[in-house]
Parts: structure tokens; sequence; C-alpha cells
């Protein structure tokens, strides 16, 4: 359900945009590029994406141990590498095929959610013999020991996924709709089952189950929020071309629509840059037929805005008359130049879906940017209270550049207060789901005591009648 949330780093000030914005060759983040060499297997862990949540910072591809922020508490990913002492070398086909598909550990433990098995569970049973053949003979063993889970009651109470996966989970695999072409189907298979798309681009009900009712309709990822991707032309991408959806996949940018940023940006530079031209192609072909769901915009997120001329008429006056302008122009003009058209390097400010929302555009100013493709690393730092060399700017002023941002570049009509800009750093809106839990325990105590002065004025009653 949740991703990495990576904070951006970079290096002083203004200067920032000159050393940390740039184009730099280095390899993939985590090796897993392909070529004509590699084995179905490899093919499909690239595609699902398996790296990205099961490998710690500057840990072993595999050896897990990546903490997933989830509403419940942090979720450590566990070592998948063949190693049986600390890994998965001990599992047989089956029990792979039932840790992937349906949640549950070779010891019969249940997984959390986080791991997107809902999603894999559409798995062929060939593409997950092809998956346990990769893990156990290409991937090499790591004995890093598993970090425990230790979620708040009743979260730590893992038999509860029992009742979950009955409401929720369907074993159902794959299954090709004649009445679709073959392409369309196999980005169905693509979208909602092998690369798990649905796990985040859908919203989630109050139990933190997938809205099967608006599919692909946008969800919040904590800090960042994933779009709507339905084929509607204003809430989703229906105005977008296959080519630009496949470049987009392919790169994370395209100019005069949308730049990828945190869990996308990541899920573009560890998997869906590597998948080849009819597998992008056939996402973008399910994506343009699939039923069109509103989810309120007024206009389509890429034509918000345009040039600003406030460096013409803003220049000089005193910082507190227009502070979102003076940070900006100090901060941000360097790279995304004083009027917010870009370079051929820095993205545009407008037309630019990552303007069109306040949550996406606090989380890339408090976290920064970061994607790798071809060899070719795009950065923007971080600039939060956190960051570690550029200037740190507080949730005022954040709230206050954001709101520059979207006046001049953005949605107008999205209001950022220094409270939302907390709230970002803090991981988001808080789930319903986490909101009840505080009051569990309270709850069950009141109940015992509920039920014990209950029990006593019936057995007090009982004596006054003998």
């Amino acid at each position: 359900m949740s991703r990495r949330n990576e904070k951006g780093k970079g290096k002083g000030g203004i200067l920032a945009g000159l050393i940390t914005l740039m184009i730099a060759t280095s390899g993939s983040a985590q090796g897993e590029t392909l070529d004509s060499t590699a084995s179905p297997g490899k093919r499909l862990a690239v595609a699902a994406d398996c790296v990205a949540c099961h490998t710690a910072p500057g840990g072993k591809a595999f050896a897990g141990g990546y903490p997933l922020s989830s509403p419940m508490g942090e979720i450590f990913s566990t070592n998948i590498t063949p190693s049986k002492r600390s890994g998965i070398g001990h599992y047989t086909a089956e029990q792979f095929a039932r840790a992937v598909r349906d949640g549950v550990a070779a010891d019969g433990i249940r997984l959390y959610p986080a791991m997107p098995y809902t999603s894999y569970s559409k798995m062929t049973d060939s593409d997950i013999a092809e998956l346990y053949d990769y893990f156990m003979h290409e991937v090499p063993a790591i004995d890093t020991p598993n970090r425990k889970t230790a979620l708040d009651f009743p979260f730590n109470i893992r038999a509860s996924m029992i009742g979950w996966n009955a409401l929720f989970h369907s074993a159902a695999r794959f299954t090709p709709d004649p009445a679709r072409s073959a392409q369309v189907n196999r980005g169905d298979y693509l979208v909602n089952g092998l690369a798990h798309c649905d796990t985040c681009h859908t919203p989630r009900n109050v139990l933190m189950a997938a809205d099967s009712s608006k599919p692909l309709a946008g969800g919040s990822l904590g800090s960042w929020y994933a779009p709507n991707i339905t084929s509607d032309k204003v809430s989703g991408i229906g105005a977008w071309s296959s080519d630009e959806i496949v470049a987009y996949l392919r790169t994370g940018h395209v100019s005069g629509k949308a730049q990828a940023a945190g869990p996308m940006a990541e899920a573009v530079e560890n998997s869906l840059q590597h998948l080849d031209d009819a597998d992008l192609e056939a996402i973008a072909a399910y994506l343009l037929q699939t039923t069109p769901i509103k989810t309120g915009e007024a206009k389509a997120r890429h034509e918000y805005g345009q040039a600003s001329v406030d460096e013409l008429t803003l220049r000089g006056g005193k910082p507190e008359a227009n502070p979102g302008w003076h940070i900006f122009s100090g901060t941000c003009a360097n790279c995304h130049q004083p009027d917010g058209q870009g370079t051929r390097e820095y993205p545009s400010l407008f037309h630019n879906t990552a303007t069109s929302r306040s949550d996406n555009l606090i989380a890339a100013i408090v976290y920064g940017v970061h994607r790798e493709v071809d060899g070719v690393a795009i950065d923007m730092p971080a600039f939060g209270p956190d960051a570690l060399f550029t200037d740190r700017l507080s949730d005022q002023q954040i709230a206050d550049v954001s709101n520059y941002v979207l006046s001049r570049y953005g949605n107008p009509d999205s209001v950022v207060t220094a409270a939302d800009v907390a709230q970002v750093r803090e991981g988001g809106p808080e789930a319903p789901l986490a909101i009840m839990a505080k009051f569990t325990i309270p709850a069950i105590i009141l109940v015992c005591v509920l039920s014990a002065l209950a029990a006593m004025a019936l057995i007090s009653r009982r004596r006054k009648e003998a």
C-alpha cells in the first residue's frame, strides 16, 4: 500500500540548483537492468518491482529491512533472497506461490497487504513458477536477518488478516476477456496484477482495502497522492495520447504534462523503464479504454498556469509584502527560471501535474525529487526542515512558496497552510482506521468495567432475592 518515501539530498542554497538539479551519469540504483539475456523470471521480478520494497537503503538487493510507512505504523520488508537462514531458501514452489498470491508465509504467518498480494493474486501459474526459479537460482543468497515488524494493538494481531482476506482478497487468477484485444488484456494483467498499478492508484475504504467501485480513480499514499489514471479526459489521463503515456512510463517525463516524483519516480526507476515497448503500449491501451471516473477536477491537471512576469514587477519589494515570491526567486528560480518556464533539464512549473495538487507539490519541496533513467540521474534537493545541505525552509516558508507557485503556475484554488506542510512531513492525513484504533483499548476497558458492574449488580440482586 505504501512504498518508499525518501527525502531528497542537495547542497547549498541557490547553488543547489546548479549542483544537485543536474544531469549526472551513473548506474541503475539496484542493478536490475535488463538485456537480451535476461531470464523470464528476472523480467517478471522487474515488472513486479520487487527490488523497490525488499531492499533497504544501502543494503543488498532483496535482503529486506526496508521500512514501509503505513497508517498503522512501520512495516519492515522481509529478506527474499534464497538464504535458508534468513530468506526464502527453504520455501517450496507451492509455499512461494501462496506467499506471493495469498499473503501467507511458509510458517503460516499472515502477511500485511503492504505486500501487494491482493494484486499479485492474479499472476498466472507459469509466471509464478518463473519467478520462483529466478529467486532460487539467480538471486545471491544474503544472510541479513529480518527486522521485526511491531505494530501497535490491535494491528499486531496478524490472525486478523484472515478476516480481512475473507472480506477483500480474491484468489481468482487473471482470465483474459475474449471481448478485448490481446494488447488490452496484457495491459489489464500488468496494471491490475503483475505491475500492481491499482495498489496505489485506487482509493481505499475505511478498512484500507481497495475501493472496487472506483478502480484507478486516485488514492492517498501518505505524504504523496497517486492521481486518477482512468480514461476521463479531465479527472484522469484520457486527454493523453498513447505515446505520451508510454513516454511517461519510460522516463517519468512528458513536457507539458507531468514529471514523476515520489513513489512513481521510484516505479519508473526500478521497474517501468525496463519493460519492453509492447508492455508499455499495452498498459497505455488498457488505461485509455478504462471506464472514465470523474473525481471533481475543474480542468485537466496539466492545463493549469502560465509564464509569470513577477520577476520584473516584484523585484525590489519588501519580503513581507510577498514572502512566497521572495522564496521562489531566491531558491527556485535559478533552475525553474524566473518565469517558471524551466529549461531543457528542469521542467516547467505550469502545464505540469505536479503543481495541480497541493499535497504533491508540498511533498516535492519537503522531500525533493529523484529518478534515474537510462543511467542518468535527475535530482531536486529537499528543502524541508530536515534537509541536509539546502536552504532549510520552515513549514510556513514552504506554505508561502507553495501558495505562490499554485497561484501563478498551478491550481489557484488550492491554499496551503503551515499545518498542511506539517501533515505532509508527518506522513500525510491520518487514516480513519488508525484513528479508530486509538479507541480500541479504552473501549475494551470500558466494556470490561461495564460487564463487571453488571455482574456485580446481578449477584447483589440475587443475594437480596435469596
